[in-house]
């Protein structure tokens, strides 16, 4: 009985290596949004005018990013505790002979649903940061035939 309950665990532990996959991504992201705003925060105080005002528009885009990141990354931390408890559960039931399958299913549908709620933020995430990487129409000089 035992190894069934082995092989039980064995699915959850896998989505508990594909959250650290996601967390490893979400967390160089942030990294990389941090050191930005740092740059932007070094510029706010030496510019004026219209490009203070850019610098300004992207450090706010910047805090939405850090906003959005935090908040995957705690909802993907809750969402491996509660893989963890699955496991947990699993092996308790186990154990103890009692029928927990209700709970497991219950703990085991929350953390999807925390993961899709993290990859939605992630989504959202990384389209404010496709939106920062426009290049601003200035630059591309539409009005010129090339």
């Amino acid at each position: 009985m035992i190894a069934q309950t082995i092989q039980l665990a064995l699915a959850p532990v896998f989505m508990l290596v594909a959250i650290g996959n996601i967390m490893n991504i979400l967390s160089t992201r942030l990294g990389r949004v941090v050191d930005r705003s740092r740059q932007l925060q070094d510029r706010h105080v030496e510019t004026e005018g219209p490009e203070h005002d850019r610098v300004v528009r992207e450090i706010r885009l910047i805090d939405r990013r850090i906003a959005f990141i935090g908040k995957a990354i705690r909802l993907l931390v809750s969402a491996g505790l509660c893989v963890g408890l699955v496991v947990t559960l699993l092996f308790i039931e186990e154990f103890i002979g009692v029928n927990m399958q209700a709970v497991v299913a219950g703990v085991f549908l929350l953390a999807i649903v925390l993961i899709m709620w993290a990859l939605l933020l992630f989504l959202r995430e990384t389209r404010e940061a496709t939106e920062a990487l426009r290049i601003p129409e200035t630059y591309l000089e539409l009005e010129r035939k090339l």
